[in-house]
């Protein structure tokens, strides 16, 4: 266990055994640096890890608190295609089919659009687009090794998310990259995160109906 990974495994403990409940501030990054002896990054890469798994919120001058339980906030789980695929032991690959930049809601926006397949079968199509505001550093990122969307879970934590299910109907280009028949019916999945109110990433992906469900199920505050 490196130290990164000791940090985070100190701090969750005492999240999971319910000493910092939700809304606790976590210890500066500096006091952290300070009890551990390390460098800033070395904290950052631990409590980017904690927020991406939903334990922690970071906010912008505000420090980092304990997070709701997501039961309480009722999110989807932002899936990691690569990671899921490795889990069921099954082979991944993806392909950038394009990318350039684009004006958009955050401004100058990255767009890119990837072809999820896994077992040689495709998976799911990526439409995606970055804020460069937010995330400077994806302008000159290639996701050759990694997705777009493996790549941000990864060096960018979120605060905030919002999904949107709904279905469409393949046109022949839809239905082509996805390997279904014209006409055939997809789920999409519209997602944007937000970290302390900026906007991260706006994304819309795309599943042959017959090879992908959501599932979701809530506790409510009585059943727990």
């Amino acid at each position: 266990m490196n130290l990164s990974e000791r940090i985070r495994s100190d701090l969750e403990a005492r999240i999971l055994s319910g000493e910092w409940k939700p809304g606790h501030p976590i210890p500066a990054e500096h006091a952290l640096m300070a009890t551990y002896g390390c460098a800033r990054m070395t904290v950052n890469k631990a409590l980017a890890g904690m927020a991406a798994a939903g334990l922690v919120t970071r906010r912008r001058r505000a420090g980092t608190v304990v997070a709701a339980p997501v039961a309480e906030r009722a999110v989807l789980e932002i899936v990691d295609f690569a990671a899921e695929s490795e889990k069921l032991g099954l082979p991944y690959a993806h392909t950038i089919l394009a990318r350039g930049v684009v004006a958009g809601e955050a401004g100058a926006m990255l767009a890119v659009t990837t072809l999820h397949e896994r077992a040689r079968e495709p998976l799911a199509l990526e439409e995606r687009r970055i804020s460069l505001a937010s995330v400077p550093q994806a302008a000159e990122e290639r996701f050759l090794d990694v997705p777009p969307g493996t790549w941000l879970l990864r060096h960018v934590a979120w605060t905030e998310a919002e999904h949107v299910i709904g279905a469409r109907v393949a046109d022949a280009a839809l239905a082509h990259r996805l390997g279904i028949a014209r006409g055939d019916a997809c789920l999409t999945l519209d997602r944007r995160t937000w970290q302390a109110g900026d906007l991260i990433t706006a994304v819309r992906l795309t599943y042959p109906a017959d090879r992908h469900s959501f599932t979701g199920r809530f506790v409510t505050g009585e059943g727990r």
